[in-house]
């Protein structure tokens, strides 16, 4: 249980102390934002603090944090360590730097603002990047909920009637205004979301379950490594690169920028905490990783969060599971089609207050995602999840150009370039040695890995040295 405690004040201290750091690093003020200044009641809607809050959760969170959490955990406790670490120093930094630098850019998309502060190449390799990311994510973001709908209802509803039904509900959700679906019902999810957290919590403490301490000891029952394959795993409960595509939704909507910290930072410390608790509930239920990683085998992620929460929450906890495993990936579907049409909207330049655009967008959009429904699940959330950090990586380059161009104080560029080569080295050495990359060995991959980060990392700072105080290259 210390480790449990210790994990949670890391996290607390983390968003009251790192956090303000990166808030004062980024330095925001009063200036209008996009959601008055560009308000076209479809996008750019102000919306309260708390609702916004709650609306970044939902984007950004899905059932990454349970899903992710619970193979993550078949690592052993060493998970715990990079849920917190992870997050605190990076993913919420990512998620901070994405969300404010599109704020100041009217709400620009990740691609587009790779293609300000990295170079009109950058700026089409991300849009396409962008928009295949959040193509595969909202494709595996149908199939999982449907499958498991098509088990709870009768045989007529088949799982391709679900899918169906599910992407009838995205056309919807990516055509109306934010306010209108997202706006209204994410924050009840998100409330649900947080509710299953404290619950896995809760269990563990009453039921008097086991939870072990933190160690650096790899205990998969497959000997899967380390590195880099936790740190892909987990991606949601700790870094993603998805997030860089949710955050600029939410940019068009707060009403201060000084209200950053607590709904990007904060939004991404609170999914960490839902993360912890399913990776300590999954370790705690099951006694072992092998128990747990046999669960998830036999009976799916899916399986395994209903067995954990009505084993320690009963009818309750059962209902939770259902509705947190239908409801949190369907509403992180909708929005990465969303924001798919949003990023294509800016490559077509058609104006997405004419409902007329909208659909010319949306519909094929939305076509690509039935056909890619076709597809193997697991090939498609491997392939998902080494995109997702590659991303991650990218978007984490893209704040450290920000910051280069637009501070004094080069050092504290420091914060976004560190974890930028960090997931350099897990995005490239995952890519050359998993199944679904090029299947190099270990002693191969994990030196191109480390290689291609240093020399990130010494570019950044050789470029660092030619930027003037103005921005401007010597």
């Amino acid at each position: 249980m210390i480790s449990l405690f210790i994990s949670f004040v890391f996290l607390i201290v983390g968003y009251n102390v790192y956090g303000r750091f990166v808030e004062r690093v980024f330095a925001p003020d009063d200036r209008q934002t996009p959601a008055y200044a560009k308000q076209d009641g479809v996008d750019f809607v102000p919306m309260p603090t708390w609702k916004a809050i709650l609306i970044q959760l939902l984007n950004i969170a899905g059932t990454g944090p349970i899903f992710g959490a619970l193979m993550g955990a078949c690592f052993g406790p060493v998970v715990f360590l990079w849920i917190i670490l992870g997050s605190v120093l990076g993913g919420a930094v990512h998620d901070y730097m994405s969300g404010m630098i599109s704020e100041r850019h009217d709400g620009a998309s990740i691609a587009e603002l790779s293609g300000i502060y990295l170079g009109p190449v950058a700026k089409w390799v991300m849009r396409l990047f962008s928009v295949l990311l959040l193509l595969l994510t909202g494709t595996v973001f149908v199939t999982s909920p449907a499958a498991l709908l098509a088990k709870l209802t009768p045989d007529t509803l088949s799982l391709s009637v679900w899918i169906v039904i599910i992407l009838i509900y995205y056309v919807l959700a990516t055509l109306l205004p934010i306010d209108k679906v997202i706006g209204r019902f994410y924050p009840i999810f998100g409330v649900v979301l947080i509710a299953m957290a404290v619950g896995i919590f809760s269990g563990i403490f009453t039921g008097g379950y086991h939870v072990p301490e933190i160690t650096l000891q790899n205990l998969h029952p497959e000997g899967l490594p380390i590195w880099p394959f936790m740190f892909v795993t987990v991606a949601c409960g700790a870094i993603s690169g998805f997030h860089a595509t949710q955050s600029p939704m939410v940019a068009k909507c707060i009403k201060s920028e000084k209200l950053g910290r607590k709904v990007f930072y904060g939004a991404m410390i609170a999914e960490s905490v839902i993360a912890l608790a399913w990776a300590e509930g999954g370790v705690a239920f099951y006694g072992t990783t092998g128990g747990l990683y046999n669960a998830i085998t036999e009976a799916g992620q899916s399986g395994v969060v209903y067995e954990i929460s009505t084993g320690m929450l009963g009818t309750v906890g059962g209902i939770l599971a259902i509705i947190g495993v239908v409801a949190c990936p369907i509403t992180s579907g909708d929005t990465a089609f969303r924001s798919a049409r949003l990023i294509l909207a800016e490559i077509t330049g058609l104006d997405q207050k004419k409902i007329k655009n909208r659909l010319l967008i949306t519909v094929p959009l939305l076509g690509l995602g039935a056909f890619l429904t076709q597809l193997n699940f697991n090939v498609l959330w491997r392939y998902f999840s080494w995109s997702n950090q590659t991303l991650a990586m990218i978007s984490l380059w893209v704040a450290t150009a920000y910051l280069l161009k637009t501070h004094k104080k080069k050092a504290v560029s420091l914060i976004t370039a560190l974890p930028a080569s960090f997931m350099t080295a897990v995005s490239v050495t995952y890519i050359l040695i998993a199944d679904e990359g090029l299947k190099l060995s270990a002693s191969v991959s994990y030196p191109i890995g480390i290689v291609a980060a240093i020399g990130l990392f010494v570019i950044y700072l050789v470029l660092g040295a030619r930027i003037d105080p103005k921005g401007e290259t010597k």
